[in-house]
């Protein structure tokens, strides 16, 4: 064993490659004989196409084709296996299981309704430019309060209920019922949606901005009538997704098809406008919270029940009360979710989904009925903290929530607080104080991995999991050479190719967990063959058992004895030791797994401006081992400048006459920019959980967004005592009439 590299601070290895910009994204890469594809969008958001004239569009020079409904292949929707069922590694995954241009239907705004292939970029744009589309046009049912009218709601499953929540609520001395509401996010990554797509006979090869290639060769290949064999996807770096990049949207599924049938590479990148409408979302919810409380401030009855906007042609559910279940200790607990269509693109899951939504409103009710009661609403949480996992009758792997809200407090100086609304004051500014607990599942799943150990005194990693920006190429060096004692920068990782032992997808905060216990398997299996090498005749440890070596600082030794791991090689010609191995998902029966933490944040409020800001935040969070605090604190940080988008800033607005997104573009989006930037403090509390995988490890890119909104809107209300239970709080939700 060397020097610890897990749980130390490590530079990307894959650093230099981005800054210099030597990293390759799916949109620059280049193929001999590519060409390219640009889409049509539908112009409403329901209805069919009437008739489509590509005349003028095919006199654009160097137009290869047109494709819509009336002229494409003949493909298959693929099935939808959950990993619950399949696993993760043979799974097949849809959020949007129509394929596109299969039929005449248009079931909302900016839907493919055809696809121009041409010699250049330009040349298909603007041959998309002139496809001239007659629509039969509908009434659109454009927002969740039309869908609800139109056509009620669906049970969306993931419930839970014990003990008699109604009647509790009934009999208790402290209630509060309330609706919060959020609206459609969308995930607006940098790096937008490409593909490329060119065919080797009857094998299909990708570039795709994708979150999770293994799960994507799977379902395309369903969608061709290929096997998994037949279909390579590649995603060497990604530029972030935020949850819209974990599955196969259309327009990988067009490009692949234009491909076969034009016989040419052929490379897709979605438009800004239309990464608003067809590759996901998060969908809008509404929120009914009734929570109820003892004399002494504990939690008597807990009830959430949420609906959500979904398509016309998927059932997404938002499982906004999947953390309400079990946060808190309460006898009483209903948790429903239901969706109702709309004419929007299919949701898809956004960084916590369920959980960034359902937890502002959980903890947005929290603090109203800590006000109640006459609590501070830190003191409220500490008394009704759950001990164990209620709704599934488990005890917690590993739940140091206490802690957190303890340590946060004391870092943040919530001592402080005057309770008294809008009294703390600097200057012109009015300083607003909240809290929130922030938490997320801990999930493992299937996962394989190799490496070697080469002649050259190197290493090399392969696993197709993807590195989304979050740092896994660094910690999978580090694994390595935690095991062998060579140095980081020795160790060659290869990531993102569905070719490469199978891996799960890069979301649901599982990516490490799942990962890591793999590499180093497959570390320990190939220094066992090693091992057996060194023992071979004319090798520098013939005639010592495996069993008496053991490996430090990449050198085998025995008593007296030792060799360089190269030396071993080299002296038996070989190139490398190889090892393999495929760890297993979660470990079920025995314990509830979940990450835990909190934020504190500070508000300033200045009514003579009408200016809203987010000044501090300090986040103590419980994720278990950290397997590197550098890039770890850098997800938290991120997660927290997401969550101030949610609660500050971003909607997705649609005209509720048509349908039509109303601000699909960065300049009417708004998100958080550099002067919106609060001073962040992340405080990592680092208590392995080895009931989960033996490096204590559990997920960090989810949990830092959840909670955050509701902390915002508490000090705002703080601030303010304005109680905004519909996000975003804009500055029109402030001013007094």
């Amino acid at each position: 064993m060397s020097e610890q590299s897990i749980g130390t601070a490590q530079r990307r290895v894959d650093g230099r490659l981005k800054v210099t910009g030597a990293a390759r994204y799916t949109a620059d890469q280049q193929r001999p004989g590519m060409v390219y594809a640009y889409g049509v969008f539908s112009t409403v958001a329901s209805g069919r196409v009437l008739r489509m004239d590509t005349a003028d569009a095919r006199r654009v020079p160097g137009v290869i084709d047109i494709f819509h409904h009336e002229h494409f292949p003949r493909l298959y929707r693929a099935p939808k296996t959950p990993i619950t069922v399949a696993g993760i590694l043979t799974s097949t995954i849809t959020d949007e299981s129509r394929l596109p241009f299969e039929d005449a239907s248009v079931n909302y705004a900016g839907q493919f309704v055809a696809l121009a292939v041409a010699d250049t970029f330009e040349h298909a744009r603007e041959a998309a430019y002139r496809v001239q589309v007659q629509y039969a046009t509908n009434k659109a049912i454009a927002n969740l309060d039309q869908g609800l009218a139109a056509n009620g709601t669906r049970d969306g499953g993931r419930g839970h209920a014990r003990g008699q929540p109604e009647p509790a609520f009934d009999q208790s001395i402290h209630r509060v019922d309330l609706v919060y509401r959020t609206p459609v996010e969308t995930h607006n990554p940098m790096e937008m949606h490409a593909t490329l797509a060119w065919w080797e006979g009857d094998s299909l090869r990708l570039y795709e901005a994708s979150q999770g290639v293994t799960v994507h060769r799977n379902t395309i290949a369903s969608v061709f009538g290929l096997t998994p064999d037949q279909v390579t996807v590649e995603a060497p770096f990604i530029g972030s997704g935020f949850g819209s990049k974990l599955f196969m949207w259309p327009h990988s599924v067009a490009a692949s098809a234009a491909a076969r049938a034009v016989g040419r590479p052929v490379k897709l990148v979605v438009p800004r406008a239309q990464m608003f409408t067809t590759t996901g979302h998060r969908p809008e919810t509404r929120q009914h919270l009734r929570l109820s409380a003892d004399a002494a401030g504990r939690l008597t009855s807990l009830r959430h029940e949420s609906v959500n906007t979904t398509s016309l042609t998927d059932a997404f559910t938002e499982s906004c009360g999947n953390v309400s279940r079990s946060l808190y200790s309460c006898p009483n607990v209903l948790v429903s979710h239901a969706n109702t269509q709309v004419n929007r693109g299919s949701p898809t899951s956004m960084r916590a989904p369920g959980a960034a939504p359902g937890l502002f409103a959980l903890e947005s009710a929290v603090d109203e009925l800590a006000e109640q009661v006459g609590m501070d609403p830190l003191q409220f949480r500490l008394l009704n903290i759950s001990t164990r996992d209620e709704a599934a009758n488990l005890p917690w792997s590993s739940n140091h929530l206490r802690e957190a809200i303890e340590q946060g407090a004391e870092r943040f100086g919530w001592a402080k607080r005057d309770s008294r609304t809008g009294a703390m004051r600097d200057g012109h500014e009015i300083v607003g104080y909240g809290m929130a607990a922030c938490n997320w599942d801990a999930y493992r799943t299937p996962a394989e991995a190799r490496v070697q150990l080469r002649n050259d005194g190197t290493a090399s990693v392969r696993c197709a999991i993807q590195d989304i920006g979050t740092g896994t190429y660094t910690i999978a060096a580090q694994v390595v050479s935690e095991l062998t004692g060579l140095p980081v920068g020795s160790i060659e990782v290869k990531l993102g190719d569905s070719s490469f032992p199978a891996a799960p997808m890069s979301g649901g905060s599982w990516a490490t967990a799942s990962v890591l216990p793999a590499i180093a398997g497959a570390t320990r299996n190939a220094i066992a063959q090693l091992k057996s090498f060194a023992t071979l005749a004319n090798a520098p440890l013939a005639g010592v058992k495996p069993d008496d070596m053991r490996f430090e600082g990449g050198r085998l030794v025995a008593g007296e004895r030792s060799a360089d791991f190269a030396a071993v090689l080299r002296s038996q010609r070989l190139a490398c030791a190889e090892g393999f191995a495929h760890t297993p998902g979660m470990p079920v029966g025995q314990y509830s797994f979940r990450s835990f933490g909190v934020h504190f944040v500070e508000v300033r409020w200045d009514p003579g401006i009408s200016h809203l800001r987010v000044a501090r935040v300090v986040s103590a969070i419980d994720v278990g081992r950290v397997v590197n605090p550098l890039t770890a604190r850098n997800q938290v940080e991120g997660a927290i400048v997401m969550g101030i988008g949610m609660a500050l800033f971003e909607a997705t607005d649609y005209d509720p006459r048509t349908g039509m997104p109303a601000n699909n573009n960065y300049a009417e989006y708004p998100v958080p920019v550099h002067a919106d930037q609060p001073d962040i403090d992340v405080i990592l509390l680092d208590y392995p959980d080895f009931a989960l995988n033996e490096f204590g490890a559990r997920g960090i890119g989810e949990i830092g967004t959840t909670g955050l909104a509701a902390a915002v809107a508490n000090a705002v209300h703080h601030a303010t005592g304005k109680r905004i239970r519909e996000l975003p709080i804009t500055l029109d939700k402030l001013i007094d009439a």
